[in-house]
């Protein structure tokens, strides 16, 4: 089973309903150790994707990724343009020319997106940022994969390695970021980062479930 060009566009939709439903929540989580604005801002980027999918939906998979990423940086603020753009165009350059994913190609765009935010952002696990979802959401995928389940079963598996990086930054004292500014005050709360970052990849297994 694959996932086609159609399914990458509905994950991108999915996307965008489910920040704009958590767009309060994220602010509210940004609020406690950031700038109150990651929900606004996440919420702002995907609306502005979503007004360029209408002209992708006949390019490949990469184009369609590279699509998103370009529109994050040029519209998300802080750091979270940056990161998120950079996750979906090293994803875009890992598919490029592709109408179509396997689970081999989707491992590997994952794992392109995931070092190209811990390069930019330079944070590692542990450090309380998005990378702790994303970290172990890459490797129970590829875990997955290499035990040959279905691509559903892998998704599912990664979005839970995710959900439990998320929930794992919750006692963890910032080392990057505007929540590092408040040093052992930053324990005790969920990095935001880290929840869309989840969220992001939970829609890709909901979309994708049945591919």
């Amino acid at each position: 089973m694959t996932i086609s060009r159609q399914d990458a566009l509905e994950w991108i939709k999915s996307v965008a309903n489910v920040l704009t439903e958590n767009k309060d929540y994220l602010t509210e989580l940004d609020s406690a150790i950031g700038d109150a604005d990651h929900g606004a801002n996440m919420f702002r980027g995907f609306q502005a994707v979503l007004a360029k999918l209408p002209g992708v939906t006949d390019k490949d998979i990469g184009t369609i990724f590279k699509t998103v990423g370009m529109t994050l940086v040029s519209t998300v603020g802080g750091a979270s343009g940056p990161l998120y753009g950079t996750f979906f165009m090293q994803a875009g350059t890992a598919s490029a020319g592709k109408q179509e994913l396997t689970a081999a190609d989707w491992g590997a765009a994952l794992e392109a997106a995931v070092n190209g935010v811990v390069m930019r952002g330079k944070a590692v696990l542990g450090d309380k940022t998005m990378v702790d979802a994303l970290t172990p959401a890459l490797e129970a995928f590829k875990d997955a994969v290499a035990e040959n389940v279905t691509i559903g079963m892998a998704l599912g598996r990664s979005v839970q390695a995710a959900e439990e990086g998320m929930k794992a930054t919750i006692p963890l004292v910032a080392r990057k970021g505007r929540a590092s500014y408040l040093g052992e005050r930053s324990a005790g709360h969920q990095d935001p980062g880290a929840t869309s970052s989840y969220l992001i990849l939970k829609c890709a297994a909901e979309t994708w479930a049945n591919s």
